[in-house]
């Protein structure tokens, strides 16, 4: 809970008060100005928290409650907890400002300060002196890493705790970096320098593994650094690929998008805009960085293997809704189409001047950007002695613990993790997030993972939002598309016999977090029940964790 000595006690403006379990209420508190709570009831018992999310500031009041007293945002999954405000789930690291609740004489009043009662959010307090002689070792510096480095101050460990990141800033939110083209990793970073220093976690940025020696607890640095350690957590994300033609090798004006670095070349290339765009691949980060240089008075071509975008995971006819969105913006398409290889600028034969396909169609360009997915960023595991699957990624188990060797773990793009029926790989922001603080917990105090439905969200013509699973033994083998695709408000469910495995859809909130909190407690809507006319919106989430 909130606690200072300046609280005071605050009445709310409440029409009703007779909340159900599962209600939830935005109310103005009176006498202070700017100042709203969100009033739900859990169990019984009413509850007040910030009204808006730690991660992008979406309205709670239009979240999904469960019956264990979690919260999930609308938009992008991040979970809290009620009883305190803490957070659960990815992608927000902040917590909600919590405040006690009490009625009297027919309302509703708060206690808190009034600094909390109008931020409603805190940053977590994991301030440590590391004064154990344990040592942990994070490698990478992305979502997964955060994630780990602040599930493990959570919880209480007070060993060292060393982070070494390849990047030359610490952790940024690179889902923006796609979406909208930032190039201030100032303007990007979770936390600031003084954070880190604060919590006892020491950043070597700059530092890439070159290898590591599981059997003697160490690794070693490309800059010959060696680092010994008791636990370590692999979190090295995902490495661009890149096309092997000759053309995509030698010539400029290529670029993948994975960094700032990536951003600020693609940005100095474009210039004063108006430039002439070949976009590679009609993944995710192909489709959004192709919507955000659209919206610069760029000409946008966007070249894809599949009959529709996003057609591997979203399905051709999902995948044809963004297709059509995107033609709005004035994004061409060259669908079904193969590259033969980059050409040459006439003007300027070092730089590209055009993609030619393998139908002889030739697409002039300034510029190229590839979006042709990542491969497991693993090199330097290669020669350790665990094996890698074929894709170069690492097998964990359900603890994110690394399959032969002891005291390692693995999170985020480069791990093969149990998942359903089978085993997966997943390339989520939230993810990489949520495994990152589950291993960080586990070396903490051996706290078992609780199950946690993938969420990602995109920004395409409309904002996307999907969770759960279509791929491995997971894959779907029908699709129910509901709604009205043509206004851009639908809801697609994907099927795997009568089983519900992943849910998408846009302007439809919050139909995809209420299906996901209902997989991870094993009590999703059937395909008959989906066709019959139900909603998961209409099932509230119980206590029981049963996922399947």
């Amino acid at each position: 809970m909130t606690t200072t000595v300046q609280q005071k006690e605050f009445k709310l403006k409440l029409d009703n008060i007779n909340l159900k379990d599962g209600d939830k209420v935005e109310a103005e508190v009176e006498g202070l100005e700017g100042g709203k709570i969100l009033l739900l009831k859990v169990n019984g018992s009413l509850r007040a928290l910030g009204t808006k999310c730690t991660h992008y500031g979406a309205p709670l009041v239009k979240g999904v409650v469960s019956d264990d007293g979690r919260l999930t945002c609308p938009w992008h999954g991040a979970c809290f907890d009620t009883t305190n405000g803490f957070v659960e789930n990815a992608p927000a690291l902040d917590h909600l400002n919590a405040f006690h609740v009490s009625v009297k004489d027919g309302a509703v009043y708060v206690r808190g300060d009034e600094d909390s009662l109008k931020t409603g959010r805190r940053v977590p307090n994991i301030a440590c002196s590391p004064r154990s002689a344990e040592r942990v070792l994070v490698v990478g510096g992305g979502s997964g890493a955060i994630g780990a480095v602040e599930g493990i101050r959570e919880k209480g460990y007070t060993g060292k705790v060393t982070v070494l990141s390849k990047e030359p800033y610490l952790p940024i939110d690179r889902t923006k970096l796609s979406k909208a083209l930032i190039s201030d990793a100032a303007k990007l970073a979770w936390r600031t320098d003084e954070f880190f220093k604060e919590s006892g976690v020491d950043f070597h940025l700059e530092k890439e593994v070159e290898s590591v020696d599981f059997a003697g607890h160490k690794l070693k640095t490309k800059d010959g650094e060696e680092f010994s350690y008791d636990k370590v957590i692999f979190a090295t994300g995902g490495t661009p690929k890149r096309l092997p033609m000759q053309g995509f090798k030698s010539l400029g004006n290529i670029f993948v998008l994975r960094d700032v670095g990536d951003v600020q070349g693609i940005l100095k290339a474009t210039g004063e805009n108006e430039k002439k765009i070949v976009v590679i691949g009609s993944s995710f980060i192909g489709m959004e960085v192709g919507k955000c240089l659209s919206g610069k008075k760029n000409e946008i071509t966007i070249v894809g293997m599949e009959s529709a975008p996003l057609e591997r995971v979203m399905g051709p006819e999902v995948g044809a809704i963004f297709q059509r969105q995107l033609e709005k913006s004035g994004v061409k398409f060259y669908m079904n189409a193969q590259v033969d290889d980059a050409k040459p600028s006439q003007s300027n034969p070092s730089v590209v001047g055009s993609v030619a396909l393998k139908d002889g169609q030739s697409l002039e360009a300034d510029l190229v950007i590839l979006g042709v997915g990542v491969a497991p960023a693993t090199e330097y595991l290669k020669n350790s002695g665990i094996k890698l699957k074929d894709d170069g990624s690492v097998v964990v188990d359900d603890h994110w613990r690394i399959k032969g060797v002891e005291d390692a773990y693995a999170v985020g793009d480069i791990a093969t993790y149990p998942h359903g029926t089978g085993v997966v790989r997943i390339e989520h922001w939230n993810v990489a997030q949520n495994a990152g603080r589950q291993a960080g917990r586990h070396i903490a105090n051996k706290r078992k993972p609780v199950p946690f439905t993938p969420i990602f969200w995109s920004a395409l013509g409309a904002q996307l939002r999907y969770c759960g699973n279509s791929s491995g033994n997971d894959k779907h083998d029908d699709v129910t598309l509901l709604g009205d695709p043509n206004q851009d408000k639908w809801v697609a469910y994907y099927t795997q016999g009568e089983k519900v495995v992943a849910v998408a859809s846009q302007n439809f909130d919050p139909v995809v977090v209420q299906s996901a909190e209902l997989m991870r407690r094993g009590k999703m809507l059937s395909k008959s029940e989906i066709k019959a006319g139900r909603s998961p919106l209409e099932v509230y989430p119980p206590a029981e964790i049963t996922a399947t």
